[in-house]
Formats: C-alpha cells, sequence, structure tokens
C-alpha cells in the first residue's frame, strides 16, 4: 500500500543547500518521488510512496530540530502520481513575491480548527466573506459555497487583487482558505495589512483537514491537486462546465499537442471531436500530423474512497 504525503513548516533555515542533500539523500534511500522546496524561510513538500517509507520519512524528519512538530498530511496516492524526486532551493516556499520579513506567518490571520470554520460559516454572519486563496483553474472545479474566487493564474498576483479589491473587505471578517494552508499563512498577513477588514481569519490545514472532518460539508466539487491525479472527488456537486459546449463537466485534461499543451475541460463528446485537443485548429494540426502529440491523451480525475486531498502548493 502507498500514500502522499503534504507538508510545509515556516522555520528559519541558515543552510538550506545543506538541508537540500540531506533530503535527497533520505528520499533517495526509501525511493520517494515527489517535490520539496526549500528557502531560508522553510520547506514546503509533497511526497508519494510505500507506507512503511513514507512513515521512515516523517519520523526522520521529526527527529531533526528544525522540522519537528510538523502537520503531516496524508492523501490516497502513489509514487507513480510523481515523475521524479525534485528537490530545489528557492527565494520562497510559496512565491507571492512579498517582503518576506514584513509579511510573515507572525501576522497572519487567526487559524479556526476545521469544526470552527464549519460553524461560522453554518452561522452565516452578515458580515462573513470567504475568500478563496487559490488560482481561478483550482477553484474552477470546487471551491467553499459562496466564497470569492480571484481571477488570478498564479498565486504571485494574489497581492494585486488585493490591493483592486481592498474595499469590498472593509468592515468584514474574512475567512481564507487554500489547499493545505500555507499559501493562506503570508497572504492573509498582506490582507490584514491593508487595514480595512474587521478581522482576517484562516481555515488551519486548509480544504485538506477541513474534508476529513466534513466531507459533505459546505466545500463542493472537486480539489485540484499538483500531480498525476490532476484533482480529487469529494462529492458529486460540478461546478464547472466543458469549455467547448458548456456541458456540466470538471475532469481536466491537457491538449495533446505537445507545443499547446493547455489544461482545458473538455466532456467526452468535445474529447472526441477534437482529437484530444482543446479545438479546431489544434485538432487539425494534430490529424494532418503537424505537431508532436502526447501519448497520454487523457488523465481523468481520481476519486478515493476517503475524501483527503492535497495539493503541493
Amino acid at each position: 500500500m502507498e500514500k502522499i504525503t503534504l507538508f510545509y513548516k515556516y522555520v528559519p533555515i541558515d543552510q538550506p543547500n545543506q538541508i537540500m542533500a540531506w533530503q535527497k539523500k533520505v528520499c533517495q534511500e526509501l525511493g520517494l518521488k515527489g517535490r520539496i522546496i526549500l528557502a531560508t524561510e522553510g520547506i514546503n513538500g509533497t511526497l508519494g510512496g510505500s507506507r512503511e517509507s513514507i512513515a521512515s520519512y516523517e519520523a526522520a524528519m521529526t527527529e531533526h530540530p528544525l522540522f519537528g512538530g510538523i502537520d503531516f498530511k496524508h492523501s490516497p496516492g502513489s509514487v507513480e502520481d510523481f515523475p521524479r524526486l525534485r528537490i530545489v532551493v528557492k527565494d520562497e516556499i510559496v512565491r507571492l513575491d512579498l517582503d518576506k520579513e514584513l509579511f510573515n506567518v507572525t501576522g497572519g490571520g487567526a487559524h479556526l480548527t476545521p469544526q470552527q470554520a464549519h460553524e461560522l460559516i453554518s452561522a452565516k454572519p452578515e458580515d462573513l466573506i470567504i475568500l478563496d486563496g487559490r488560482n481561478d483553474y483550482e477553484s474552477r472545479i470546487g471551491a467553499f459555497t459562496g466564497a470569492i474566487k480571484p481571477p488570478v493564474q498564479n498565486f504571485r498576483d494574489f497581492p494585486a487583487y488585493i490591493d483592486q479589491q481592498a474595499e469590498q473587505f472593509k468592515d468584514k471578517t474574512v475567512l481564507m482558505y487554500c489547499t493545505g494552508g500555507i499559501r493562506c499563512e503570508r497572504a492573509s498577513a498582506y490582507l490584514k495589512s491593508k487595514g480595512t477588514a474587521k478581522q482576517v481569519l484562516q481555515i488551519s490545514g486548509g480544504i485538506q483537514r477541513y474534508l476529513e472532518q466534513f466531507p459533505d460539508g459546505h466545500f463542493r466539487g472537486k480539489n485540484y491537486v499538483f500531480d498525476a491525479r490532476i484533482a480529487m472527488k469529494t462529492n458529486d456537486d460540478i461546478l464547472s462546465s466543458c469549455d467547448t459546449c458548456e456541458t456540466p463537466y470538471d475532469d481536466y485534461s491537457n491538449c495533446v499537442n505537445m507545443r499547446c499543451n493547455k489544461q482545458i475541460l473538455s466532456c467526452d463528446v468535445c474529447t472526441h471531436k477534437f482529437t484530444n485537443t482543446c479545438g479546431e485548429r489544434c485538432a487539425e494540426l494534430v490529424t494532418t500530423h503537424q505537431v508532436a502529440v502526447r501519448r497520454l491523451a487523457r488523465k481523468r480525475s481520481c476519486q478515493a474512497e476517503a475524501p483527503q486531498n492535497l495539493a503541493a502548493e
């Protein structure tokens, strides 16, 4: 049996390159694949492997003086959901392009447990705004009911959205959420810095932890993940539609034209009509053999027995 672990921790790391070398050694010895991002501000990772290997990795992390107390989240999946092991050192563990000294976790929104968040949303206070902290292609297929879904394609664009929309949060209680919690840590600090919201909150553990307790709660649709599974089904609601014919649909795939590779929502009828591409132009290029074609024409979203989802944010 295999599974996936998702984790992060904001912690000062003086020598991230040394930690990178240690991480590579541990992961390679355990046969793990996935992604780990290191920076002087902390670590952010998603790994797949056998349950025994994941347990050994987490034990090694827990014993390390920097990484004790990490909240490891688990999800159905396997090492095959990742093409390789990739461990890198970057400036930020999630790119926000903000001053890390001014906007860090110490100034972030107050954490609510999934139970507290559920009760708050259920109470429907008039001043409550639910704010999705993810990209638009993620929120397109799944979101909390009534949430504001910013039209951003990259997380680094989120601060600009806050700048433009600051007044809509005036005197409001803003509940932010993302997949596993990491994006909200600093983004909520930026929202607080605008001084318009009455209160800024965030769901501890994000969608992942919420769905573990409330699989049929206020989050509807699918949870987008950043690996071969693409998305995890949480309930039967379909929030989106086919890009071409607008039939209700929420299974992402990629255009098989390798020059395009656009991520699309294409229903079975349109997939057949356009030869696993995003539309007429790419279909013509593919059928006339003018472009290289992906071997894997389509990757369906996964449905696990339990809605325990994750994404590498």
